[in-house]
């Protein structure tokens, strides 16, 4: 059988509507907005959608699903140290204080920054998100509990030299006594000397190589398919690798102008009414009149324009860097890339899931082709949708006028560029898909009706 030769770069455009939603906000709990062609769009971040798709992979993956199922997959977290403590303590029958001193101090020993001790609710967990393969906690457990002997001497030796070095440490908040040149320099020459003392006291043992080496290893990017999919960057242990991810993805955002609405809501409270139902007279009814809780939410609607690009020799680099050899490398990816495909159109991000049913929408278009380079159809909307009627001048209902749009702009494109041989469009809306059929469409263009078909 001839192997078709494929382009680097397979791109993927959405088109999507949904209507009552907030899946992402900023710091004043407020919708994301941006300026695009001269008006306000809504905002949908590369981070939330990115998180949403990785999420959905990697569930599927461990459930046994999709094509990565039974694959190696990543956990992004603060709490290596207490995951790996957890795992002494269940796997390895440590107490659970010592457990989790003791992987804190080798985690820390690695290069890795911890919060305040000081502070229960940070104290174990690392100053930044890590994102290691999910068996990065086990590892670092096992390994722990086969050196026991010569980890435990380490850690007490490691945590005294702690203890003496923040002992040295200067008191801060005590006045200085009116003083003079003479006593300046006394008590300069006195701060120098406590300073270096403090400095030898800070000379923390090393932790072995040995062990050193195994939570490198533990917590190194390895076979973790979504890690080399969506790619990491660890700056705290320079001998850590870092992965350049194979995805590239826009912020979506709305083809027309923003609009949200303000919802005022109340909250009842089912003792009260409960209460107010059982009263003996109205004067006890009146006592308990009102909602429980009041407030606002704000929520928007709109068709949004998304957009992804996958660098399928990026993934192979990755695959090969952790360790893959060229034929498991090229089934891994091709398992990543069809995995990759379904969560683009699937995933949703889950913020107001329950009250919003926002995870339950479906694309009305996904456009997928593939190119020497990315592509990106932003432009397209540049000029925001008017969805006014089509007898005054408008373009109609959002949705169908975006659908139109991107395709023609597609078919436009691919007419200059050699590399866009061919492309696959799907859609969920029956709508749309009467379009499709009264569109002229390009010959390169195929209409399928799974997304397992998007990508050959």
């Amino acid at each position: 059988m001839t192997k078709v030769p494929r382009s680097q770069f397979l791109s993927l455009h959405l088109i999507e509507t949904v209507a009552a939603v907030l899946p992402v906000r900023d710091e004043n709990a407020q919708p994301k907005t941006l300026v695009f062609g001269g008006v306000e769009r809504h905002m949908i971040t590369s981070q939330a959608r990115r998180r949403a798709e990785r999420v959905h992979a990697r569930n599927r993956a461990n459930a046994g699903r999709g094509a990565l199922k039974g694959r190696s997959m990543g956990v992004r977290t603060r709490e290596w140290a207490i995951l790996a403590g957890r795992e002494l303590e269940s796997a390895h029958q440590w107490e659970k204080d010592k457990a989790l001193v003791t992987t804190r101090a080798v985690m820390e020993a690695s290069g890795l920054k911890f919060g305040d001790p000081k502070k229960k609710t940070v104290a174990n967990l690392t100053k930044v998100l890590i994102f290691a393969p999910s068996d990065a906690a086990a590892r670092i457990a096992d390994h722990i509990a086969g050196h026991a002997m010569e980890v435990e001497e380490w850690r007490d030796a490691y945590l005294e030299a702690q203890s003496r070095a923040e002992a040295k440490k200067p008191r801060r908040g005590k006045k200085k006594p009116a003083s003079s040149p003479e006593t300046d320099a006394a008590e300069e020459a006195e701060e120098t000397s406590s300073r270096g003392e403090s400095a030898a006291a800070a000379a923390l043992p090393p932790l072995p190589k040995a062990t050193r080496d195994a939570v490198l290893l533990a917590l190194a990017p390895r076979d973790a398919v979504d890690i080399a999919l969506y790619g990491r960057f660890l700056a705290e242990i320079p001998d850590s690798p870092n992965v350049d991810g194979a995805i590239q993805t826009g912020h979506a955002f709305t083809v027309h102008e923003a609009e949200q609405i303000e919802d005022f809501y109340a909250a009842a409270d089912d003792a009260k009414l409960d209460r107010k139902r059982n009263a003996l007279s109205f004067l006890d009814a009146a006592d308990d009149a009102g909602a429980g809780m009041t407030g606002y939410q704000s929520l928007i609607s709109g068709t949004f324009y998304r957009h992804a690009v996958l660098d399928r020799t990026q993934l192979r680099t990755n695959l090969r860097a952790a360790g893959m050899d060229e034929e498991g490398a090229e089934t891994a990816a091709s398992e990543a890339e069809e995995e990759f495909v379904n969560s683009f159109v699937e995933a949703f991000p889950e913020a107001k899931k329950n009250s919003t049913a926002s995870t339950g929408s479906l694309p009305a278009l996904v456009l997928a082709f593939e190119g020497e380079r990315p592509y990106n159809y932003a432009s397209a909307f540049q000029r925001p949708v008017d969805e006014g009627p089509v007898s005054a001048g408008g373009e109609g209902p959002a949705g169908p006028a975006a659908v139109r749009r991107l395709l023609r702009h597609h078919t436009f494109v691919s007419r200059r560029r050699e590399d866009l041989l061919t492309a696959r469009v799907l859609t969920y809306d029956p709508e749309i898909d009467r379009l499709l059929g009264e569109l002229s469409l390009s010959e390169s263009l195929t209409v399928v009706e799974r997304a397992e078909d998007l990508t050959p």
